[in-house]
């Protein structure tokens, strides 16, 4: 068995999600059939860095299997790629060691989040962005965003029902970008790891500071009082992206371009 490494980018509107699920089309369940047809009906598990939810996006998203053979890693992504939907590529492959894990192994990941700020919903970006019609500063939500940054509690924004207990992550940088061209708000976080539907509430919640309906501190009362109904919002998965895993160095400043 040869363990692979690979990253990928789909584009999540008519995935749910990356997990394999009963009578819904994912990521891993569409990658896995290519996989048996390659292997002709012999079943490979694959493992992915995040799961990623329905509409979430993938620019960046990595996976491991075990392959029974040793086909040259450019070969294989050449054969993966024959065999993808329209709305999923493989972008590079290497092999890798078999005490290799990409959830386990990751270093640190890098999520970004679009934000259409025009009046009403552009139907040619609904699928790829969340929405927000209403007045901003986004020197508001700059100041905002620095205190996020470091180690907190982020119970207050992680959605309910979540079976993880330690709620405990570090935020290595966090920023907003104004894309005055698109009229969008860019958000990027990079943080040791994201509990369930938390960049989408930090989102929502720095929309609000930066319309005035929070103060620019809230961010502070909210790691304190662990309170997920407190931070309210949750801004939808279109416009989630996963842009990198890192599995070597943790970037220490925002990246200017992606590695691949």
């Amino acid at each position: 068995m040869t363990r692979y490494k690979l990253t990928m980018a789909y584009d999540g509107h008519l995935f749910h999600g990356f997990q394999k699920q009963i009578n819904a089309r994912s990521v891993q369940s569409v990658v896995e059939k290519a996989l048996k047809t390659m292997t002709k009906g012999q079943d490979v598990a694959v493992h992915g860095s995040g799961r990623t939810d329905a509409g979430v996006h993938g620019i960046g998203q990595v996976i491991h299997f075990d392959y029974p053979g040793n086909i040259p890693p450019e070969r294989m992504v050449r054969a993966l790629n024959s065999l993808m939907p329209l709305d999923a590529l493989f972008k590079d492959a290497e092999i890798v060691d078999e005490d290799f894990h990409v959830q386990y192994s990751a270093k640190a990941k890098w999520y970004q989040y679009r934000v259409d700020c025009g009046r009403f919903t552009d139907p040619f970006k609904r699928f790829y962005t969340g929405h927000y019609p209403y007045p901003l500063e986004v020197e508001r939500i700059q100041e905002a965003l620095k205190d996020i940054v470091g180690e907190h509690d982020f119970s207050s924004f992680a959605a309910s029902g979540g079976s993880i207990k330690n709620k405990v992550r570090t935020i290595y940088w966090a920023n907003v970008v104004e894309d005055k061209e698109h009229n969008e708000l860019i958000f990027n976080f990079c943080g040791n790891g994201f509990l369930y539907n938390m960049v989408r509430i930090l989102v929502a919640t720095s929309l609000e500071i930066g319309n005035g309906r929070r103060p620019v501190d809230d961010f502070q009362r909210l790691f304190k009082i662990k309170d997920r109904n407190k931070a309210r919002g949750t801004a939808p998965a279109s416009g989630l992206y996963l842009m990198q895993v890192f599995y070597d160095e943790i970037p220490t400043k925002f990246p200017l371009k992606l590695d691949n």
